[in-house]
């Protein structure tokens, strides 16, 4: 057991090591001194209390809609639509809050949370229908349903939605009493960080200590096994999707009510497909996307004060994701090359 762990380590460690030396080079490469990089990229985490609380701010939806992908992946539903499921739930949310003015602020905000749910997981019902029905592959028709989310909004903000006080393409501001509880003022740190964590915790137990979970992932591993077993693939891809989607959606309402406090064209910046990233290097496991979320959130706030103090360009860390990402592909190529080898070797 010792001996395994070791080798676990060792691994992980020349990969760290590795992601540093291409961070230090990218930082020369870019015209920058190493050691004032580091310095910057430190401090603009833990150097003040704003710092450190964005952190967990953009950390929030990236950990709902990685879990929304990751159990999605999990039953081998793979919706690569959680962009477009967030905007359904950020529509929804807006709408119930700004059309519910007769309703206590804790009553919209919980009606809020039911609505997003609803809408992410029908707009990602939709495509599970198609697969099951018409053999359409969800690949593609979940991508295409986050354009036409993506429309709904630019539609609804130059429409019913949109500010009567100004001509600019936004929603009415979201009254004080329906947005979230902030955290740590002044910083932006809201409720949604605890919503996030507490929705990890749900789905590691649903998935791995009850039977409902123990179907998913039975069918994401073969779906003629599961038949075999009599589940109902199509049944339990559906409800997949569903709750897939509704993820999504309440990350959604979670960055209108808790950060935005109106819609936006472009509130997402692109979390839905980032989400793919955080569940890919998480395995697809509920509590590793809260560690790979933070993470990610700390290489963005870092290197947005790097570029702030030293000049260093912030796509930088789109460079060190990727390349993080080739190392965890690479690992499990060899591990597919050796599985190969032994496979001949048998025969």
């Amino acid at each position: 057991m010792e001996n395994k762990r070791y080798k676990n380590i060792i691994p992980i460690t020349a990969r760290i090591l590795i992601t540093l030396l291409v961070s230090i080079l990218l930082v020369i490469l870019a015209g920058g001194n190493p050691a004032k990089a580091v310095s910057s990229f430190v401090f603009g985490i833990f150097g003040t209390l704003n710092g450190f609380a964005e952190i967990f701010v953009r950390a929030t939806p990236l950990i709902l809609l990685g879990l929304a992908v990751a159990l999605s992946f999990k039953t081998g539903f793979f919706n690569l639509g959680a962009e477009g499921q967030f905007y359904m739930g950020a529509i929804a949310a807006t709408i119930t809050v700004l059309y519910t003015p007769g309703l206590p602020g804790l009553a919209r905000i919980l009606l809020a949370f039911l609505t997003s749910f609803a809408a992410g997981g029908l707009w990602a019902f939709v495509p599970a229908w198609m697969k099951n029905s018409l053999g359409i592959s969800e690949t593609v028709s979940t991508i295409m349903f986050n354009y036409i989310a993506i429309m709904f909004v630019g539609i609804f903000i130059r429409g019913f939605l949109q500010d009567p006080g100004t001509t600019e393409a936004m929603s009415a501001q979201i009254p004080q009493e329906a947005r979230l509880v902030q955290l740590l003022y002044p910083t932006r740190l809201h409720l949604g960080i605890i919503v996030a964590v507490l929705t990890a915790l749900i789905i590691q137990f649903v998935l791995y200590r009850t039977t409902a979970g123990l179907n998913m992932q039975l069918i994401g591993m073969s779906k003629r096994a599961a038949y075999c077993n009599g589940l109902s693939v199509k049944r339990w891809m559906a409800i997949t999707a569903l709750v897939s989607g509704g993820l999504s959606g309440l990350a959604g309402m979670v960055e209108i009510l808790g950060l935005q406090y109106r819609l936006l064209e472009g509130v997402s910046a692109g979390n839905g497909y980032t989400a793919i990233l955080i569940a890919l290097l998480a395995s697809n496991s509920p509590i590793g996307i809260i560690g790979v979320a933070i993470g990610y959130a700390m290489l963005m706030v870092g290197t947005t004060t790097m570029q702030r103090h030293l000049g260093i360009p912030s796509s930088m860390v789109s460079i060190i994701i990727g390349f993080i990402v080739m190392m965890v592909l690479f690992k499990d190529l060899i591990r597919f090359l050796k599985e190969r080898v032994q496979l001949k070797s048998v025969r």
